[in-house]
């Protein structure tokens, strides 16, 4: 298992940043999801306000909270059913309910299975038994629209009932019949409130074009949203994968702050976001958005 992409990032929307009138200040507060990882990419808990630093635009905030709590998820997975993906269905499948099972209860999932196009399988439920009822009918066959499926899922996760929102695709990254392009999908996903982590399921010697670009295609697509990708080199790692981001979502930090800038004008506002370790702690990964749109009013 390796984990690609693990570049500092910022969020909006608690999966993005999310922006609200701040008590007693002329500014807005900015709510940002974190997540931080030690050298075996497991979550680093028990971190404290300071121990991280927040930049706006270059420019150090002054944080007012940071908490840890594990806080209900709406879910997307979008699993990959083309023709490329069908001796590896049943890794996909273990992936899934491996991740469903080790998940917070009050999570809630929709499944949506792609080939030439996005089909909804099983809608908004915390049910396990309604996701594996769903993967037990789906099959494998035809071209890849990977960028319209994720294009179907930050349109459904618009209904969904919790604050954090997170798409999961397991894929390839092969993409040969979308409409839409990696662009357009990088500029949605920029302005969404969606966090995006994939599994990769990567072939050592990939037959075409599209499969050889899809391990950055996937990278470029997670990286955007402040997630990351996993890459599986071996299929009987599915479930171990799935159960580390599941504990990486449930492990994420949410730190608060009034910006400085007062300014509501809609522009996009970089933000780093840096973590001093504890004496004693390993070196530690940040990952999140790379910025927000500020407000227009």
């Amino acid at each position: 298992m390796r984990l690609c992409n693990r570049t500092a990032f910022a969020a909006i929307l608690a999966g993005t940043a999310l922006l609200l009138p701040a008590q007693q200040s002329p500014g807005f507060n900015v709510q940002i999801p974190v997540g931080v990882t030690d050298r075996d990419n497991r979550p680093a808990i028990g971190l404290k306000r300071d121990n991280f630093l927040i930049l706006e635009n270059g420019k150090k905030q002054q944080i007012s909270t940071v908490e840890g709590e594990d806080t209900p998820v709406s879910i997307g997975i979008l699993v990959d059913l083309s023709g490329s993906m069908a001796p590896k269905l049943a890794g996909e499948r273990t992936a899934i309910l491996q991740f469903i099972s080790s998940a917070n209860p009050q999570d809630e999932f929709f499944l949506v299975g792609f080939n030439e196009q996005p089909e909804l399988i099983a809608d908004f439920t915390s049910s396990r038994d309604e996701i594996e009822a769903g993967l037990a009918n789906v099959k494998t066959g035809h071209r890849k629209a990977l960028l319209d499926a994720i294009e179907f899922g930050l349109e459904k996760m618009k209904g969904a009932h919790n604050q954090r929102k997170v798409l999961l695709v397991i894929s390839n990254g092969a993409d040969n019949f979308s409409h839409h392009s990696e662009g357009e999908m990088r500029a949605a996903i920029r302005k969404s409130d969606v966090e995006v982590f994939s599994i990769g399921i990567f072939n050592a010697y990939a037959p075409t074009p599209e499969e050889r670009v899809g391990p950055q295609l996937l990278s470029n697509i997670s990286g955007e949203s402040g997630g990351l990708l996993f890459r599986l080199d071996d299929l009987g790692d599915a479930g171990p994968v799935a159960e580390t981001i599941s504990s990486l979502l449930r492990h994420q930090y949410v730190i608060r702050y009034v910006s400085g800038d007062l300014a509501h004008d809609g522009k996009w506002r970089k933000v780093k976001v840096r973590v001093n370790p504890p004496p004693g702690l390993s070196p530690l990964t940040v990952y999140a958005r790379s910025g927000y749109y500020a407000p227009l009013q």
